[in-house]
């Protein structure tokens, strides 16, 4: 029988024994054996791709250990992440994406028991990752983000930055709502050519998009109203910190951008509520906030919903309900028990008043119908 490695008693220690004493007794180990690094750099990345073979995807697991530890694991996991690529298979223009933002810090040089203590750590997390569902980036068009689309999505960024960037709630609503105009116009224009075209791999994927504390909650219900509002069905997974968004590619782009401008958004104008609260001798709380962003999010939900209406004729409405039929069916397969979750913490009425007129004011004005 062959002794066991360093590594091997190392993480016999402390990865399978959660209390400190084991931790110190694993990184000890390992801080005494230099001769370990190389092997213990190695199981790391065999970490990163059982994660992958788990269903995770970069972006998921920098967030949950941006979350759960600190700086220094995040810049091990992002080395750990960049070292496994070569080994990996071609994910998909979404997953290069997430390899791309990779936070790009060297981590710090430490004595080696610290160093081994923070690598140990990362590799609790990463060994206790659960199965989450596998989301197919190898299926992704190859073509994502060139030529025409990629134009258009320019133009739609350009225009939400001018959106989160003006002081003026006027002008902040006739560019959200020019940019959902063209997001409408892609999105109808992508539908109408894989109908005439019979395209057969013309199908719903999705994407994750992180929920992030705090006042999650109300988060997810924005998410979820941009989504539904864009031929999309959104699944919140609350330990995680994330929402699994299903939909047609040309769709899922559009919920990314248009929930992450509209949070900016709502964010600039709770700051500026509180500052008026403020202002008037009365305190605001994290309740003042939550209902805050409750009442946001509902209410942008009822403008995103009837300004999506307006887009599309009698003639649109066979096509779009069988791509309706295609994603609720993906969203089953992937989800097969979901479970409903009454938002908490919506008691103060001044943060619910001051949530609506603030969507009210980030609304799409009805325009005629695109077709």
């Amino acid at each position: 029988m062959s002794t066991p490695s360093t590594v091997d008693r190392a993480f016999e220690a402390a990865l399978y024994d959660t209390g400190h004493t084991a931790l110190d007794t694993g990184a000890s180990l390992l801080a005494a054996a230099p001769e370990a690094d190389a092997e213990l750099a190695r199981r790391g990345q065999e970490f990163v791709a059982a994660a992958w073979r788990r269903g995770w995807q970069p972006a998921d697991v920098v967030r949950l250990a941006r979350r759960d530890l600190d700086d220094v694991h995040v810049q091990l996991l992002s080395a750990l992440i960049r070292a496994q690529q070569p080994y990996d298979r071609p994910r998909g223009p979404r997953w290069n994406a997430q390899l791309d933002d990779l936070p790009a810090e060297a981590p710090p040089r430490t004595d080696r028991f610290s160093h081994a203590t923070a690598v140990l750590e990362l590799y609790r997390l990463l060994l206790r990752l659960p199965t989450l569902e596998p989301l197919d980036q190898a299926a992704e068009p190859a073509t994502r983000g060139t030529g025409p689309e990629s134009r258009m999505l320019t133009r739609v960024r350009a225009l939400l930055a001018k959106a989160e960037a003006t002081g003026f709630p006027e002008e902040a609503e006739a560019l959200s709502a020019k940019a959902q105009e063209l997001m409408a116009r892609h999105s109808i224009d992508e539908a109408l050519v894989s109908t005439r075209e019979h395209a057969p791999k013309d199908a719903p994927g999705a994407c994750r998009i992180g929920v992030e504390p705090p006042y999650e909650q109300a988060k997810a219900v924005l998410l979820d109203a941009v989504a539904t509002a864009n031929h999309c069905r959104a699944v919140w997974n609350e330990p995680f910190g994330f929402s699994t968004v299903v939909g047609f590619e040309a769709d899922l782009e559009a919920v990314e951008l248009l929930y992450t401008s509209l949070l900016v958004q709502a964010q600039t104008a709770m700051t500026k509520a509180e500052a008026a609260q403020r202002a008037g001798g009365r305190k605001r709380t994290k309740t003042f906030r939550q209902s805050f962003l409750a009442a946001y999010a509902h209410r942008v939900g009822t403008h995103l919903t009837a300004a999506a209406r307006t887009q599309v004729t009698q003639d649109l409405l066979p096509v779009l309900a069988s791509r309706e039929v295609a994603v609720t069916d993906r969203l089953d397969r992937m989800f097969p028990e979901t479970t409903t979750t009454r938002l908490r913490g919506v008691s103060d009425e001044a943060g619910w008043v001051e949530g609506s007129e603030a969507a009210d004011r980030a609304q799409m004005r009805s325009r005629r119908p695109l077709r």
